[in-house]
């Protein structure tokens, strides 16, 4: 058995040889494309979300878990809210890779440099100002001399209600505007230490729901809404349905306009493409149903950002998640669909490849077999001119040589399309056998 296996119809061996040098090429190749790529995602990002018992917190928790579905790690890290999650994604060396911000407390060359895109629009962040009962306050401009919390300046919110209050031609310095978190400035209002306070926020957020409950308060009905809208593009106008957050209880009693900025994604630009891809997904799963103020599927959207949309959550809101993601686990999607480039590398080294290997290996088979015509020659040139007095000496030692050369080439182990080489060859070493020995004669 292993004699007959010598005499195969292709040579592995001879073909690793022959192509070494084109696989090795084509190895580093692939590794080079792999690298340039980039086609697996960091494992671990980092999301800026909010204060305690925001909306940012309580959808930054349901994105985490969205993403570990996936085997991403998403490190939830609080901040005072939307201005403190721009700063934080403007510094390098802050560690956020990812953040809510919300719209209009952007200025949209200031990004831009910056080096930051959107993921898009997620939900409305209706302006809530809560009042205490017993305070008549039907417009803005009755506020001056009220105490009103508007929260830390790392929020926005101070920012966006100073702009409000100017537009009604209301000094903000005729206000009192507090500086507290949202948590302990419910607990001033609650215990009628403050007159009111004011919060930019999904209604989805625990505090927002237990003050639209909580006897003694009052929400702020902004009639004028649509008018702002006007003045500020950022904004739009929402309204809280009667009854909406109790039926049994009526509540609110009547319809109440609100103003409302939008909550955008806003991360890196290098942020991966397949993690981009991720959380716009897990975007639709969380902010894609009926809410308060949103019909299903009218979030998220590429719209009310004043921010550049990245590339790959664009094609999401056009064409959907890649196709290969809706069939196929989304590690081994990934890989298939960054590792295109490395398919036309391939491709473009495959045709040339597929000219110069086979007479390689054409060549590297027949060497076996010629370079023996060396050993030959130097036998015909070994007896030629021979004095009389070495013949006995020479020519019987040329025979010997001749026997070792032909008992190593029938050790030979060649393709059998090559067989007619070594069958030369063979005959060829007699042929000259018989010369030497017509010589002796």
């Amino acid at each position: 058995m292993p004699s007959i296996l010598k005499f195969t119809r292709f040579s592995v061996r001879d073909f690793l040889v022959a192509s070494g040098p084109a696989l090795v090429a084509v190895a580093l190749t692939c590794l080079l494309a792999y690298w340039l790529v980039d086609p697996s995602p960091p494992q671990r990002v980092t999301l800026s979300t909010g204060q305690e018992n925001s909306a940012y917190e309580a959808f930054g928790k349901k994105y985490a878990a969205a993403l570990r579905r996936n085997g991403i790690e998403v490190v939830l890290t609080p901040s005072l809210g939307s201005q403190e999650n721009l700063q934080r994604l403007k510094e390098s060396g802050s560690g956020v890779d990812i953040a809510f911000v919300q719209s209009g407390s952007t200025r949209v060359e200031e990004v831009q440099e910056e080096g930051l895109v959107s993921l898009g629009s997620l939900f409305t962040e209706p302006v809530w100002l809560f009042l205490r009962e017993g305070r008549n306050v039907s417009r803005l401009a009755q506020l001056k001399g009220l105490k009103v919390n508007a929260g830390p300046e790392g929020t926005g919110v101070p920012e966006l209600f100073r702009k409000i209050l100017a537009v009604n031609g209301v000094d903000a310095a005729g206000v009192k505007l507090g500086t507290l978190e949202n948590t302990p400035a419910t607990v001033e209002l609650l215990a009628g230490r403050i007159d009111g306070l004011v919060f930019s926020s999904a209604p989805e957020a625990p505090l927002i729901q237990m003050l639209l409950q909580t006897p003694g308060v009052r929400l702020f009905d902004f009639v004028q809404a649509e008018a702002y809208t006007r003045r500020f593009p950022f904004l739009s106008h929402v309204v809280l349905p009667r009854g909406i957050v109790d039926f049994g209880r009526d509540l609110p009693p009547r319809d109440v306009h609100l103003i409302a900025p939008t909550a955008t994604l806003v991360a890196r630009e290098d942020l991966h493409p397949a993690l981009v891809n991720l959380f716009v997904q897990a975007a639709a799963g969380i902010h894609g149903g009926a809410g308060w103020f949103s019909k299903k599927d009218e979030f998220p959207t590429a719209r009310y950002t004043e921010i550049r949309v990245a590339p790959a959550a664009e094609r999401f809101y056009k064409n959907g998640p890649p196709l290969l993601q809706r069939y196929l686990p989304f590690w081994l999607a990934n890989f298939f669909e960054r590792m295109w480039v490395v398919v036309v590398a391939l491709g473009a080294l495959i045709l040339p490849l597929s000219r110069i290997i086979p007479p390689l290996y054409v060549w590297k088979v027949r060497s076996r077999v010629f370079r023996w015509y060396g050993q030959l020659r130097a036998v015909e040139q070994a007896i030629e001119d021979v004095p009389p007095e070495r013949k006995r000496d020479v020519y019987p030692a040329q025979l010997a040589r001749l026997n070792d050369i032909e008992e190593r080439v029938n050790r030979i182990s060649i393709p059998l399309s090559f067989a007619d080489e070594l069958y030369g060859l063979r005959s060829h070493i007699n042929f000259v056998r018989r010369r030497v020995q017509g010589l002796m004669e």
